[in-house]
């Protein structure tokens, strides 16, 4: 009887701690660590395992009524790498699609902002790269998205190189009247989460694991699913839904579409980040990637500039891919 009485408190308890997560910013809060490689522990709410799927299984067939004009691609950056990181996505990739990219940041640049034909946003968020100011860019991010009316929103991070042609190709192979969520994984494995007990000397104990793909990658959120966050997300949500589970903004997104909304994420093995061993990228199969990142010692092997005048390869890169354009050595 004693048994059966502690199973039954139990599933009470579940059940209430499930319910206190649909409204988010209720009274209860359940705290998680997230075991990731490289990052610093942080505190999580409970979640469930879902399997992530491949495009190689899924998409909805060729939909070549999908354009360039019907993506709004977003880039978030910072005032502190207005004059480092976005001068080498300005003189590549973002000449293929200056009308469809928003740099989302926080600092006016009048010369950016005139560079970029007024696409340059100041979000008023915080410049630090705490969780908090990186949701807050996200969710003006998303709120810009639905504005545009566009079909399709893809997030980038500064440090990417995005091969436009192949991105517009991959998401003529869905459909963005139905609910799709396009990303990549940061490792092979879902995050685990624990829930971590009032007692600091018991042991934290498993709760499950989350998918989510990492923003410094790329993340596609079709148009349909977009519409269906509006009300957990949009207007400032989004950052309330940030704060009130300590998640950062590219976990929170997963948790949001994959948990609360019930979307599996499709893995788009093309999308690459600095997470990577970019040096390992083979030269033959770049034409074939969508997205591409770099840090410290951290580049692509792509012939092309000096690696002084090009530190991030993103010149090469584009050259190698586009040798068209008039700067490309001959």
């Amino acid at each position: 009887m004693g048994t059966l009485r502690m199973f039954k408190a139990a599933v009470v308890l579940i059940t209430l701690g499930y319910c206190s997560l649909l409204v988010y910013q209720g009274s209860v809060n359940f705290n998680f660590i997230e075991s990731r490689p490289g990052s610093v522990q942080a505190a999580f709410t409970l979640t469930t395992s879902e399997p992530v799927t491949d495009t190689k299984l899924q998409g909805s067939g060729q939909n070549k009524n999908i354009t360039l004009d019907d993506i709004f691609i977003s880039v978030k950056t910072s005032k502190h790498f207005h004059q480092t990181r976005l001068p080498h996505i300005l003189n590549s990739w973002y000449l293929l699609a200056k009308e469809q990219t928003w740099f989302f940041t926080d600092g006016d640049n009048d010369t950016l902002k005139k560079l970029t034909n007024g696409h340059l946003i100041n979000t008023n968020c915080s410049d630090t790269h705490q969780r908090a100011h990186l949701c807050c860019k996200t969710s003006v991010e998303y709120d810009w998205f639905l504005q545009s009316g566009k079909k399709w929103w893809c997030h980038f991070d500064d440090d990417n190189y995005v091969n436009v042609p192949r991105l517009l190709t991959k998401l003529q192979e869905f459909d963005p009247q139905e609910d799709w969520y396009l990303g990549r994984i940061s490792v092979d494995k879902p995050v685990t989460l624990f829930i971590l007990p009032k007692e600091t000397k018991k042991k934290p104990s498993l709760k499950g694991s989350l998918w989510f793909g990492t923003f410094g990658a790329g993340v596609c959120i079709s148009k349909s699913l977009a519409l269906k966050m509006v009300p957990l997300a949009s207007g400032g949500k989004f950052i309330s839904m940030c704060n009130s589970i300590k998640l950062p903004d590219d976990i929170t997104m997963g948790y949001l579409i994959s948990h609360l909304l019930g979307v599996n994420m499709v893995v788009v093995r093309e999308f690459h980040s600095h997470l990577e061993q970019m040096k390992l990228l083979p030269l033959k199969i770049l034409r074939d990637q969508i997205s591409f990142g770099y840090s410290t010692n951290n580049v692509l092997n792509v012939p092309g500039f000096d690696e002084t005048y090009d530190p991030t390869r993103f010149l090469s890169l584009h050259c190698f891919l586009y040798p068209h354009f008039e700067f490309c050595p001959r």
